[in-house]
């Protein structure tokens, strides 16, 4: 515990939603919610202006949609996320080489490391100017707390939001954390919080005065003691700049239960190359792989498979994920695919790849990824299609692809193209409009909305889905050069 309130912590308020609302000027002020739009989909964050309705994260989407039913429902856009936290983080080491990033959107900072504050004073001002400069530089607003331990910080930053800033003197900790709900300490979550809620136990001074003893009894030596030192306000974990990554994994969670057993294996091997690309952008290879599957009744399976050596060959992981999907039962359907490896290091085994070399690609078998399925996929995948060309055959009286019944094939029409999807939130850009974004999409029809960072309020415009003029956009940067000239950014 240290003797001035010198570890800040900042969390940036409702990110995901005030990132879009700043990109998205006509959203400035409304409930915005983010996360998955289909029927499985969860929010990953709500604005505060959703709040107010009920909505919140980890909440099922559709849960949210009766709750606001006249929200702005949009996807996420992680590589706009990340260029925005990579400026926020940017500001945050320039006060301290000690950084220790949570997530995109929140981390602590060691100010005395960084020389910038080393009493309440000093980190009252340099946190002021800190949110200042996060207004400035992105048009967002961050909640800082200040105090003598990690912990209490990020009480602090809780306590502060939305967009403020709370300083907890060192000295007064007891007092201020004393009413608190027992919920409020880290690591105290709901089975947690209502064993303790039944044992007479719903603040944190309570919690204090039961004793580290009967708190032991209650929930286990070492999350007993950890409790009770919480509750007095006592830790002495020092801010960290880098937190090694653990393990790296993707998962999709499906909008209807999926049973064929061909795309199951093609759904793994294009989680296998999204994992990867994920592993190489973070710097690693990895040794173990795992793969996760949820059934149809909501049971949850992992296998895992342990390499010679890490890891970041494509051909390897999709190869190992192949081989733990076929020790899966999958009858009756999966609702949730991941693929996951761990082991992580910043090298790979050379011999290793020699297993990617020596995976035999069938052409036909090959899932949309580009990853090959292997032989027995491809051929379930050719045994699908010659089933297929069958039931064409049957439904058009008989007659084969080339004509009538007798005749020699010729080449098949081509097949119509699929209809594009446009997803709710998504960016385009339209030969004659410029860059917009999807406000929704139905019946053959995808409405637009084109604006951009720092502008005003957009027209609204409507298109046929396959409109030639119209195609996805990476987002515009939220900073920088994108901002209109005198233009107003949004509000968080």
């Amino acid at each position: 515990m240290r003797a001035a309130p010198t570890i800040l912590h900042l969390d940036m308020d409702a990110f995901y939603a005030a990132v879009e609302q700043a990109a998205k000027p006509s959203l400035r002020g409304k409930a915005v919610i983010v996360g998955g739009l289909g029927p499985r989909g969860v929010v990953a964050t709500a604005s505060y202006e959703a709040r107010r309705f009920g909505v919140h994260s980890a909440m099922p989407t559709a849960q949210a949609r009766r709750l606001c039913p006249n929200g702005a429902y949009l996807i996420p856009r992680f590589s706009l996320y990340r260029a925005v936290s990579d400026v926020v983080m940017a500001l945050l080491r320039e006060l301290s080489p000690l950084v220790e990033p949570l997530s995109l959107d929140e981390a602590f900072v060691d100010l005395e490391a960084g020389g910038v504050a080393f009493d309440a004073q000093g980190a009252r001002v340099v946190g002021e100017r800190l949110r200042a400069d996060i207004r400035a530089a992105t048009g967002l607003s961050g909640s800082v707390g200040l105090a003598g331990s990690k912990m209490l910080a990020k009480v602090a930053s809780e306590e502060a939001k939305p967009n403020g800033l709370l300083l907890i003197e060192v000295g007064t900790e007891r007092e201020l954390l004393a009413p608190m709900s027992v919920r409020t300490l880290p690591g105290v979550g709901p089975a947690t919080g209502e064993h303790l809620r039944r044992a007479g136990i719903t603040t944190v001074g309570e919690l204090a005065e039961a004793g580290e003893d009967e708190l032991v009894r209650m929930v286990g030596r070492s999350h007993g003691v950890g409790l009770y030192r919480m509750a007095l306000g006592l830790d002495e974990r020092p801010v960290v700049a880098e937190r090694d990554a653990k393990s790296v994994s993707v998962e999709d969670t499906f909008d209807v239960d999926i049973h064929d057993r061909v795309r199951i294996r093609g759904e793994v091997q294009r989680l296998a190359d999204r994992c990867v690309r994920r592993l190489r952008e973070s710097g690693h290879s990895g040794r173990t792989i795992v793969l996760k599957v949820r059934r149809y009744d909501f049971s949850t399976l992992t296998r895992s498979e342990t390499l010679r050596g890490p890891t970041d060959d494509p051909g390897v992981v999709r190869e190992a994920a192949a081989r733990l999907l076929e020790s899966v039962d999958t009858t009756g359907g999966v609702r949730l695919l991941g693929v996951g490896v761990t082991g992580l290091a910043d090298y790979t085994q050379e011999d290793l790849f020699a297993q990617a070399a020596s995976l035999v690609t069938v052409a036909d078998g090959e899932d949309e990824a580009g990853g090959a399925l292997g032989a027995g996929a491809a051929g379930a995948a050719g045994a699908a299609g010659a089933a297929d060309g069958v039931k064409d055959a049957a439904d058009g009286g008989g007659t084969g692809p080339g004509g009538g019944p007798g005749e020699t094939p010729g080449p098949a029409d081509p097949e119509p193209a699929p209809e594009r999807r446009w997803a709710a939130g998504s960016d385009v850009l339209h030969a004659v409009y410029g860059p917009g974004w999807v406000q929704g999409s139905g019946v053959g029809r995808v409405t637009v909305r084109f604006e951009r960072p720092g502008s005003r309020p957009g027209r609204v415009r409507t298109f046929l889905v396959d409109d030639p003029e119209l195609e996805p956009s990476d987002p515009l940067p939220l900073v920088g050069e994108s901002r209109d000239p005198g233009g107003v950014i949004p509000e968080a």
